[in-house]
């Protein structure tokens, strides 16, 4: 009997605990978060190499030699045909990357692009 008391006073005292609350405010709501502008792609000049080993657009440059520093759509004017093979993708630092393979009679021609610029040649 005498716990079946406790219980009630403790019940009670529970229930007026809840009635004696002198806050009317509504709740705070949270900061928003700020906006944050989607990271933009390098941007580069001329046309670009696709998937499909041709350009994007016509090539304006004027390369006579196929060198370090020439654009993709250069090579593949001074080669005078689409590229075998090619991979297009992204490194992790955020620069395009990409590898042309030309497939020739002599051998194979592997060409490595960074941000639309031949950085090297590896003829394996």
């Amino acid at each position: 009997m005498r716990l079946k008391v406790l219980s009630y006073v403790a019940l009670a005292a529970l229930g007026m605990a809840a009635c004696t609350s002198t806050s009317s405010a509504p709740p705070v709501a949270a900061p928003a978060a700020p906006a944050i502008a989607a990271p933009s792609g390098p941007t580069f000049d001329g046309p670009l190499l696709g998937p499909d080993g041709r350009c994007t657009g016509p090539s304006t440059g004027t390369a006579t030699v196929i060198e370090p520093g020439i654009s993709e759509c250069e090579l593949v004017r001074l080669k005078g045909k689409p590229a075998t093979d090619v991979l297009v993708g992204e490194s992790g630092k955020g620069q395009r990357e990409v590898q042309v393979l030309y497939a020739e009679p002599g051998g194979r021609e592997l060409y490595f692009f960074v941000n639309n610029r031949l950085d090297r040649i590896a003829k394996p």
